[in-house]
């Protein structure tokens, strides 16, 4: 029997992992912010387009998913961070002044993510599914759940407001070099290729920041 380490126990299966699992992650902001988009068009729509997202079985197992890759992201990270700093401590110091901002704070970022995650969550799954949530009418006369009118009070809160653009902006700067390291860890690194990943990295860092932004800034504008 072989003694050596799998796949993703090695130092190169961590960042596939990472790599994987982030990508995976910008995928499921996309569909979400799309998703979202009905803020702006119909409440009706929105909250149809939330029944079905609560209520299909095929989305109850993508959650299932979801939450299994973004522990494995989280977990993965801690995980490379210290074996970074305990293999080459003084590469890792010198470094530092050549690297940006974001790219050296990648941990910090993440982490004020995870507790806005929590926060979110709270408000929005929970409150959906185990709070005392108002009820409407779909497009047929049904009554269903109004998550539109949480995201109206939610977004009513300046608090609340605030602390969602702050964390959005801190997902960009966590997407900007995520979104190109996770090539990079992949192997696809090339002169030719690196700047033009570079740029989509950074445009889709920007189109969902805006785009998250834009909701608390919506319903600030409607509210006046």
């Amino acid at each position: 029997m072989s003694n050596s380490p799998g796949l993703f126990s090695s130092s190169l299966g961590r960042k596939y992992l990472m790599a994987i699992t982030g990508l995976f992650l910008c995928s499921f902001l996309l569909i979400h912010l799309i998703g979202n988009v009905t803020l702006f068009t119909d409440p009706v729509q929105f909250n149809e387009y939330t029944r079905f997202m609560s209520s299909n079985p095929l989305i109850r197992v993508m959650e299932i998913v979801l939450v299994v890759g973004f522990l494995a992201h989280i977990i993965d990270a801690i995980m490379l961070t210290k074996a970074n700093k305990t293999a080459q401590p003084v590469k890792y110091a010198m470094d530092k002044k050549k690297s940006t901002w974001y790219s050296r704070n990648m941990g910090l970022t993440g982490t004020i993510i995870l507790a806005f995650l929590i926060l979110h969550l709270q408000s929005f799954w929970y409150g959906y599914k185990f709070g005392d949530v108002a009820m409407t009418l779909d497009s047929s006369g049904t009554d269903i759940k109004d998550m539109y009118t949480m995201v109206e009070a939610a977004f009513s809160q300046s608090w609340y407001s605030a602390i969602y653009v702050v964390a959005m902006i801190l997902l960009g700067t966590h997407l900007n070099h995520g979104f190109q390291s996770a090539f990079q860890s992949m192997g696809l690194r090339h002169k030719k290729y690196t700047p033009a990943i570079k740029k989509a990295g950074t445009a889709f860092a920007v189109i969902i920041t805006l785009g998250f932004i834009s909701f608390p800034i919506y319903f600030y504008i409607t509210q006046l």
